[in-house]
Formats: structure tokens, sequence, C-alpha cells
């Protein structure tokens, strides 16, 4: 069984009014709660939601960082006729009971590259498409095949 983590966090820190951390002043709310998942299977088919809350579709996979295995990417299945799967960022996700939900808008997933899969793998330049997409860093890992994603 492979152990995955999940942080997601709520700190409640105050500024003074001179806007230094640590005063008497008013609280500032940070994401910041603690949630370990032990079976990303347990993820599949759970509804996906967006960070207004709004369905984004059922989630199929699992996509995880090869060096830190931590899950990066989930895929969904995108329209009524001809779907195809859209990957959707998973980092800062918030793990509910019968949902989860991510901190993208359905307009990013919309507008996500259309990628296709070699297999189980992403090429290293979908990869890079799809990391860029979402505003982060790709650098190829040091691997025999040179990706940064696994299905899980």
């Amino acid at each position: 069984m492979t152990t995955s983590k999940t942080e997601i966090s709520t700190v409640r820190t105050f500024t003074s009014e001179s806007g230094v951390s640590g005063g008497s002043g008013t609280p500032v709310e940070e994401p910041k709660q603690l949630a370990v998942h032990r079976d990303l299977a347990e993820w599949h088919g759970k509804d996906l939601l967006d960070r207004d809350g709004d369905k984004i579709g059922k989630l199929e996979d699992v996509y995880v960082d090869v060096e830190s295995d931590e899950p990066m990417f989930g895929t969904v299945k995108e329209g009524h006729f001809g779907r195809h799967l859209t990957f959707v960022l998973l980092g800062g996700i918030s793990i509910g009971p019968e949902n989860l939900q991510v901190v993208v808008s359905k307009e990013q997933v919309r507008s996500a590259p259309n990628l296709e899969l070699h297999g189980d793998a992403l090429s290293q330049e979908d990869e890079s498409n799809l990391y860029h997409h979402y505003k982060l860093n790709y650098t190829p890992p040091d691997t025999e095949s040179g990706r940064r994603l696994a299905r899980r």
C-alpha cells in the first residue's frame, strides 16, 4: 500500500497594528490543516469541486510527483459527448467525506491543455505544458524515464 500525505492547514496568526506578526492585533487566517490520506485509491470516483465549490467532475486517476510521492494532478472526464480526460491541479486539496476541493477555478480546468497519454504516462513536453498552465515550475527529474508524474 502506498502512503501519501496531503498537507493542508489552518494557522491563526496575529498581526500588530504596525504589521508585525505575533502582536495582539487582527487575526490573519492562513490555510493549514493536516490531512493524511493512506490510500489514494479512496479518492477515485469522488466529486472534484473547484475553489468556489462548483463541481468539476468525478476524479478518475491521481498522478503523483515521482520524487516526493505527493499527489500533483488528478484527471476528470469533461463533456457530455466525446468526453475527454482533463488534468486538474491537486496541490492544496481539501479532503471531505464525499468530495475533494481544489484551489483552482473551473475556468482554469476548462482551459487546461488537451494532453495525450502514452500508456499511463505523459510525455515530458506534455508534463511541462501542464505545469506551466497551472503556473508551476517544471524541472524534469533525474530518472530513467525523465518524467515527473506517475499514475497511482
